[in-house]
């Protein structure tokens, strides 16, 4: 919302010129001196500021959109700004080249993950017209119009302004320009309570059901009448006194109907104030902008045509396409992770560790009560003496006593987030994240997960940045492990794998440990892969510079598994990480801020997969689509472990995860503990698989 309050002049022309380094809508990288003006609230209910700045040695006059370092370390705060910016940057792409820029705010760059985040605007057009007059008839038609198309072209990109109000509509005498773009939201979402009466509708201001373009209409027809008649409506019903204004009798009774369903779209309404202007309008979000999927299509016509193996093929890999079946697996018919020989449990060869993590032998004789024993004998762990060769390892006990363990991979260099990305994956499903379809979770040691969430999960969440993944070794080691119960109460150990690339490249026992891995998520590092703008200065600090040839972990994995048929059967996932970097580069900027599916089917992660491929298949080239190419059910995701970058070792507003449990639930469904229609065998591919 903007203020009805002007930000002050800038400084004495004499004051010193601070440079401020910022990013232009292309994605490059700026810096200028600037002076400022005061600051002052845009709304006394946000934390948003405003600020008039003269930019660069011309003095070009703009308007700063920030946050305070007090407000900023507030991640709710970040998120308004987030939209307005997100919201600012889709417009300026998709309205390029049309006649209606003028509409919205003129955008100039950003900065959101500084201290002090913010947003660099062209001077405003005109004022908020709660501080001035639209007196003609013919001005409140073009005033009309304009308001109406600007709904129109927010609707066509699935967006709803619920800020619209005096404050937020600016007229300069000749042409309207809409702000308040920290209030958008996506069409379809939860309404949250937004707004000030009378001007949000009534559900809006209640926060009931879900995000409508009509809910803009109301808006919109609020401040038409408060426009035309110099007073606010009615908060809850149509004025009294519409038919006595010309102006309004014709296109607003229906705006003001009490639920959105009974309101006129923003295309409705465009066409009862502005036919003609209605009839031009372009279509702004057509084919030219739409993303191009061909290469994904092509790839994934070719996987439907390959028939799945049967259930237990070898051909299937270590997971096969049996699914959740492994779970009924007879006791002892375990595949140790480590070694990848066969064991079963052994209660002459269990262990504890002491005060000093060391391991001391577990006697169970002297204990005869039942839940006693079962409450020892799952904190305990179990030596592995399957391969004698082998280096000392320990099992879980939990992990031997329910059917067939699953075993995930993380697969990625040491720089692409997997640390970060594993450890907020496991504390949703630890939040219950999974719970919506049907499967609940319980640890299998109660001593490692609790160090766990000790060690990485509360560092995290509370902003500290983590350290790389470590290297391995001798072997690879697990750094959680859980137990998945699913919607009909069967029981399957999860245990997962962070996996440095460089100890793929080098060390040979860990490609050995591959052959018995049931799910793998590869991590595409955004900084290695994509050779966009906006990266540039990361790159620079990081003194690394785009791969074309791909992330070679990904390669020495592919070359190292089994392969009968076209396609390998393991399970996987591609994850686009480090997401927030690209958070307002589209299709990026959809999906981040998408909800959890509420049912999963066959063609479940479909779209994002192909928009996730056309991104990459554009920008990085075929090498980094390789896992794709060579599983025959992989999806792709993009997802965000922090929300931002880091500073000083920190996230300034604390890590905030975006769609970090997607993957999980691609694999669980493609392993069938997570049910969806078709079957785990199709699910990856479509319900057009054979």
């Amino acid at each position: 919302m903007v203020t009805t309050t002007p930000p002050g002049r800038p400084e004495s022309p004499g004051a010193q010129h601070a440079p401020l380094v910022f990013t232009d809508p292309g994605g490059r990288q700026h810096s200028a001196p600037a002076r400022f003006g005061p600051p002052a609230h845009r709304d006394a209910a946000l934390p948003l500021r405003a600020r008039r700045v003269l930019l660069g040695r011309r003095e070009v006059q703009c308007v700063q959109v920030f946050l305070s370092r007090a407000d900023a370390a507030h991640p709710a705060a970040r998120a308004l700004l987030d939209t307005e910016a997100g919201t600012a940057l889709h417009l300026a792409r998709a309205l390029e080249g049309t006649p209606y820029p003028y509409l919205f705010p003129s955008v100039l760059g950003y900065e959101l993950d500084a201290p002090e985040p913010f947003l660099l605007y062209a001077a405003p057009r005109g004022v908020p017209v709660g501080r001035t007059q639209v007196t003609s008839a013919a001005d409140h038609r073009v005033f009309a119009r304009d308001l109406a198309l600007a709904l129109c072209l927010l609707d066509g990109e699935g967006l709803v302004p619920r800020g619209v109000s005096p404050a937020t509509v600016h007229w300069d005498g000749t042409a309207l320009q809409l702000w308040g773009l920290e209030g958008t939201a996506r069409v379809g979402r939860p309404r949250s309570p937004w707004g000030r009466a009378p001007y949000c509708s009534p559900e809006q201001r209640r926060g009931e059901g879900h995000v409508d373009a009509r809910d803009a209409v109301w808006s919109a027809a609020q401040v038409l009448y408060q426009v035309v008649t110099g007073r606010a409506g009615p908060a809850d019903r149509a004025p009294e006194d519409l038919a006595r204004h010309r102006a309004l009798a014709g296109a607003l009774p229906r705006a003001f109907a009490p639920a959105a369903a009974g309101r006129p779209t923003p295309a409705a309404l465009l066409e009862l104030l502005a036919p003609e202007d209605a009839r031009r309008l372009l279509p702004v979000a057509a084919g030219a902008a739409r993303t191009r999927h061909e290469a994904f299509d092509r790839t994934l016509e070719a996987k439907r045509r390959a028939s799945a193996p049967l259930a237990g093929d070898p051909a299937s890999g270590a997971a096969g396409a049996a699914g959740a079946a492994g779970a009924e697996a007879a006791p002892g018919d375990v595949l140790c992770p480590y070694c990848l020989e066969e064991i079963r449990l052994d209660l002459s060869h269990l262990y504890v560790t002491d005060d000093r993590n060391q391991y001391q032998p577990l006697d169970l004789s002297g204990i005869t009560n039942p839940v006693r024993r079962d409450d020892a004998m799952r904190a305990a762990v179990q030596r592995c003496a399957a391969d004698p060769d082998f280096p000392d390892h320990y099992i879980p006990v939990p992990y031997l006593t329910h059917g067939r363990p699953l075993t995930v991979a993380m697969i990625g260099q040491s720089s692409a987030g997997k640390s970060h990305l594993l450890t907020q994956m496991i504390a949703e499903i630890t939040d219950g994240g999974l719970r919506r379809y049907g499967v609940d979770w319980q640890s299998v040691n109660p001593e490692q997960h609790a160090r766990f969430a000790r060690e990485r999960v509360q560092p995290l969440r509370s902003g500290k940045v983590l350290a790389h993944t470590g290297s391995v070794h001798e072997f690879a080691q697990f750094v959680e492990s859980l137990l998945l119960t699913d919607a009909h109460g069967r029981v399957r150990p999860v245990a997962f794998f962070d996996l440095g690339g460089e100890d793929l490249v080098r060390t040979d026992e860990v490609l050995r440990f591959l052959l018995g891995v049931d799910a793998l998520v590869f991590v595409v590092d955004p900084v290695l892969a994509l050779p966009l703008p906006q990266l540039d200065s990361l790159r620079a600090d990081l003194e690394v510079e785009v791969d074309r040839d791909g992330d070679t972990a990904f390669g020495t994995v592919l070359d190292r598994l089994p392969r009968k048929g076209p396609y390998l059967e393991t399970p996987a996932v591609m994850v686009l990480g480090k997401a927030d970097l690209l958070r307002f580069q589209p299709p990026v900027d959809r999906w981040l801020e998408e909800g959890p599916a509420a049912a999963i089917g066959p063609d479940q992660f479909l779209a994002e997969s192909a928009d996730v491929h056309a991104l990459l298949h554009r920008h990085a080239g075929q090498a980094w689509l390789r896992p794709f190419d060579a599983f025959r059910r992989c999806t792709l995701h993009v997802a965000s472990a922090t929300g931002g970058r880091e500073s000083g070792g920190r996230y300034p507003a604390g890590a905030r995860p975006r769609r970090v449990l997607e993957p999980l639930v691609s694999l669980l469904a493609m392993h069938g503990i997570i049910e969806a229609p078709g079957g785990a065998a199709s699910f990856g591919v479509g319900r057009e698989a054979q």
